[in-house]
């Protein structure tokens, strides 16, 4: 129950039910009241719920972090029990009658647009009595609600999306979009846990954050923080450039070659380590041969990527013989050609 005003900004639709959707329909919510209501009483929606359970409920992660930020305490309800947020319910029939209803026949071109007109209904249905009485839900709200509610941040909320992820031998994880994040070496092959908000990527283990960057927009794939890198090899010793040139060579010497030239193409060489495992992982699908010629080929076009082997590879270009280096016909011999004794200022027989 809103005041006409409010009402306006309350009511919005979403493209979806996604996270970022399900967040936002909250903010925009305890936006539009003025306040936070102590507790939340949501669905069982997989988008802000990870384990449902009455007693002990497994809340996303960025879920509790928005409740925490607002100073709300989330409460969801139980699997298929609607009394356990049954005004609610009544709330949700009266808002299908009075605004869904009315627009289902009219066309929107944006969301902007629907949520417009969206809006219009429901200052509508907020401002009018309920029947046989004289008060409206608008002044129920002012009277009843709002003196309850605790105060918005002042700080407005970063959306942020969790996700699991395994450092890599490279030291970097990714952060789900493409690019890829350096924590301390030491960390090498554990579970951790990727933060990623509009501004900022943060790595967790556990409790502790252990990596913090600036979230990188560009086409630069790797973001790498001198500090986490190996003083020395020595204390990285399982994982070397001279390590994995071997390990290809074990393949051919035609990939070994192109793992080198994978390494050398990076400002560090730790930033090859992912493609050049690939290529060598390509071995256990396509066989040791298939592989060298598939990086003889490569070699031969320039194309010194992970990427460019696996083309050769599922379009069969490997099993095609290498083009041989370009030879300049030589001219035919004919009476009306000249010859470089001509041009060399010399008598030619039958000249003068």
């Amino acid at each position: 129950m809103l005041s006409v005003e409010e009402s306006r900004s309350a009511q919005k639709a979403t493209r979806g039910q996604d996270l970022d959707s399900w967040l936002s329909a909250h903010m925009h919510a305890w936006s539009a009241y003025g306040g936070v209501a102590a507790v939340t009483v949501p669905d069982n929606l997989k988008s802000g719920v990870t384990k449902a359970c009455w007693y002990d409920p497994e809340v996303n992660p960025s879920y509790l972090e928005l409740a925490n930020h607002f100073n709300a305490v989330i409460l969801p309800t139980r699997t298929g029990k609607p009394r356990d947020k049954a005004a609610v319910e009544a709330g949700v029939l009266s808002v299908e009658r009075w605004v869904l209803a009315p627009l289902r026949n009219r066309t929107f071109h944006s969301l902007a647009e629907l949520n417009a007109a969206m809006a219009d209904k429901v200052a509508e249905l907020n401002a009018r009595a309920f029947r046989g009485e004289a008060t409206s839900r608008a002044e129920l709200f002012e009277e009843l609600e709002r003196p309850h509610l605790r105060a918005l941040p002042t700080t407005p909320f970063e959306l942020p999306t969790w996700r699991p992820a395994t450092v890599h031998i490279d030291y970097h994880v990714d952060a789900g979009d493409g690019h890829f994040y350096s924590v301390p070496y030491r960390y090498v092959r554990q579970r951790v846990e990727v933060r990623v908000t509009a501004r900022t990527v943060e790595v967790f283990k556990g409790t502790l954050r252990i990596a913090s960057h600036a979230r990188e927009h560009t086409r630069r794939r790797y973001v790498t923080d001198p500090a986490h890198m190996p003083a020395s090899h020595r204390a990285h010793a399982e994982w070397t450039p001279e390590r994995l040139i071997s390990w290809a060579g074990s393949i051919s010497s035609s990939t070994a070659s192109l793992v080198e030239k994978v390494l050398e193409s990076r400002p560090h060489p730790e930033h090859a380590y992912r493609a050049t495992l690939g290529i060598i992982g390509l071995a256990r699908k396509y066989g040791n041969d298939r592989v060298d010629a598939a990086c003889a080929r490569a070699l031969a076009a320039g194309a010194v990527s992970y990427t460019s082997v696996k083309s050769i590879l599922a379009e069969n270009l490997d099993r095609l013989p290498l083009p041989g280096p370009a030879v300049t016909p030589l001219p035919p011999e004919h009476d009306n050609l000249r010859g470089a004794e001509y041009y060399a200022g010399e008598e030619v027989e039958g000249c003068s």
